[in-house]
């Protein structure tokens, strides 16, 4: 049976790097990380590799990952209190759990998407959006009561800054992409 895959002398076809250019797989992988030197234990490599999480400008401290777990706990004993005692008791300690998963969601969705790593464009320009609209429709509230026109225009207000966020945080994903 005859292999479609060798030339005449029975050599593979598949074109090879020139000589002295060759580089085995797992000096490849090595190369691409660069460990601290031993007397620097503390410090973080410059150049990491491209499948590693960008490290946090406070590295050793997973701050987000708290923050998350702190909104976390605080969302989750808010319902058990609403249930209780109404939304007086649990209403504000609702909104801090709320918004401290979004600022630790934010925060690693956002150093992601700036190095390179993972694009985060619909939650990045999604959540400018949300609070804008709850911002507006929060403010209009307290003065009177919203109306459907007023949600409408709303509804073409976030479209516009949603589409406008989108464009711009794609361009700067693909550019960090290509520099990574």
């Amino acid at each position: 049976m005859a292999n479609h895959t060798r030339g005449p002398r029975g050599r593979s076809r598949k074109p090879r790097p020139a000589v002295g250019t060759a580089e085995r797989p797992a000096e490849r992988v090595r190369s691409r990380r660069t460990d601290p030197p031993s007397g620097s234990k503390g410090r973080v490599p410059s150049h990491r590799a491209f499948d590693e999480r960008p490290p946090a400008p406070w590295h050793p401290l997973p701050l987000s990952e708290l923050l998350i777990l702190v909104g976390a706990v605080a969302f989750a004993v808010a319902l058990s209190r609403l249930g209780h005692h109404g939304l007086a008791s649990g209403g504000p300690l609702l909104l801090v759990g709320v918004l401290a998963v979004a600022f630790g969601t934010g925060e690693v969705t956002w150093r992601e998407h700036r190095s390179g790593f993972r694009s985060h464009t619909l939650l990045l320009a999604f959540m400018p959006v949300l609070a804008l609209h709850t911002a507006v429709v929060i403010g209009y509230a307290s003065l009177a009561k919203p109306s459907r026109a007023l949600n409408i225009g709303m509804s073409f207000i976030d479209l516009a800054v949603f589409v406008l966020l989108f464009r711009l945080l794609r361009r700067r994903f693909l550019d960090a992409r290509a520099r990574r």
